[in-house]
């Protein structure tokens, strides 16, 4: 059964996220005439400051390392097509997809994991810091642009999408799993919940589960690409790595005399749409076999629905074992990775120290003296800048930063 929608028209499943019958915004405003509320979500996000600064956030490499290389911003950018591709072959809702996808890193930190490790060990006696509680932060809280509330107001669907996206983080009887078994939820999720009911016990929409693995096969292929242009790796090893091997192998087949950037844009493609196709196929079987007839069937299925088969899973840990050994952990990247980790330090401990020195509009008075809020509102700081802004500040306070070279 599909419905349709009158203006900015899809066809919409039975089992997707319905726009005109969303779950609402935390202060409630007024329809748009012609935007459905996924449409502005995905607007609003594309307009915020968080988002701009993604241009100069490490995706794997230093942001100043060649002009080719991934940042974040243009990795959210892939993430998005993907996921509109995902959720259009389900016929689900793709705005809503698009919006998750485009939310997805705004919670990173400068240098990427590096930032993330290192803020979260500063943080760990003040509740940890973690990156996807630290996007419900940004889109709830630390963007400030609107008159009559912080954040940036966003549908009670994208904020779901946003938090759940990987799956449930606890489960019925309200015990945190997987990730958070352990340590429990992050501050920034915990400390919203008593404001809006995100349901951290089931899974997310099938417009959310797209934009997840998205991002999956976003990075996957395009890391295997930015590594080949640094020479971390070569042509040849990829060779005995699965599905990238065979498309190698296919293109020298195909194009003997083909010149090798255009051998390496020949893989990658095929690696996408390989990966995309085996998506599309798997989903598709799994809502033929559970049969979800609303939303509701899909949040309480009790599995992600949206995934890769069991063999072409396989090959996804392949290729992430192949990219963690050979280029994540390589020995120039690592290093790098340490230096980026004591820059975040060295600026953490600064502003903690003196929270006078941080902007004015980072000021935060009376509550200066309790140390959980003040090391909050530094992390928070910190977490915000740019690979160059982290740079720069750091130069501008300490007498020696390291070149990150």
């Amino acid at each position: 059964m599909i419905a349709t929608l009158g203006f900015g028209a899809q066809p919409r499943a039975a089992y997707a996220v319905d726009p005109f019958k969303s779950r609402g915004r935390l202060f409630s405003e007024d329809d748009s005439p012609t935007r459905t509320p996924f449409q502005r979500d995905r607007d609003r996000i594309i307009h915020s400051s968080a988002f701009r600064r993604l241009k100069h956030k490490t995706q794997v490499f230093i942001y100043h390392e060649g002009d080719l290389y991934r940042t974040r911003l243009t990795h959210t950018i892939e993430v998005s097509q993907i996921a509109r591709s995902l959720a259009r072959s389900m016929t689900v809702d793709e705005d809503l997809a698009e919006a998750v996808a485009l939310a997805h890193d705004l919670g990173h930190t400068p240098f990427g994991h590096a930032g993330e490790r290192a803020l979260h060990d500063l943080m760990e006696p003040y509740g940890g810091f973690d990156h996807n509680a630290q996007c419900l932060r940004v889109v709830t809280s630390l963007e400030r642009r609107y008159a009559r509330y912080d954040g940036l107001n966003l549908a009670w669907e994208t904020l779901e999408g946003i938090v759940k996206h990987n799956g449930p983080l606890e489960d019925y009887d309200g015990n945190p799993v997987g990730a958070y078994a352990e340590a429990g939820l992050p501050f920034g999720i915990r400390a919203y919940q008593p404001y809006q009911d995100l349901m951290l016990g089931s899974h997310a929409s099938l417009e959310a589960q797209a934009a997840a693995i998205a991002d999956d096969i976003a990075y996957n292929a395009h890391d295997i690409d930015d590594g080949l242009r640094a020479g971390l790796i070569k042509l040849e090893q990829l060779e005995d790595v699965p599905l990238a091997g065979n498309a190698l192998r296919q293109v020298r087949s195909l194009y003997p005399d083909l010149e090798e950037f255009r051998i390496v844009h020949e893989i990658v493609r095929r690696l996408i749409t390989q990966m995309v196709e085996d998506v599309i196929r798997t989903s598709a079987g799994n809502i033929e076999r559970v049969k979800p007839e609303s939303v509701h069937d899909v949040r309480e299925c009790g599995e992600t629905l949206v995934c890769f088969s069991e063999e072409m899973a396989k090959i996804e840990a392949a290729i992430k074992r192949f990219l963690f050994e050979n280029v994540y952990r390589e020995a120039k990247v690592t290093r790098i990775m340490n230096e980026a980790e004591q820059v975040l330090s060295d600026l953490f401990g600064y502003y903690f120290e003196r929270p006078s020195e941080m902007p004015d509009e980072w000021q935060f008075g009376d509550d200066e003296g309790l140390l959980p809020v003040r090391a909050r509102r530094v992390a928070d700081y910190v977490a915000g800048m740019t690979d160059r802004f982290a740079l720069l500040e750091h130069r501008r306070l300490f007498d020696v930063t390291p070149e990150l070279r």
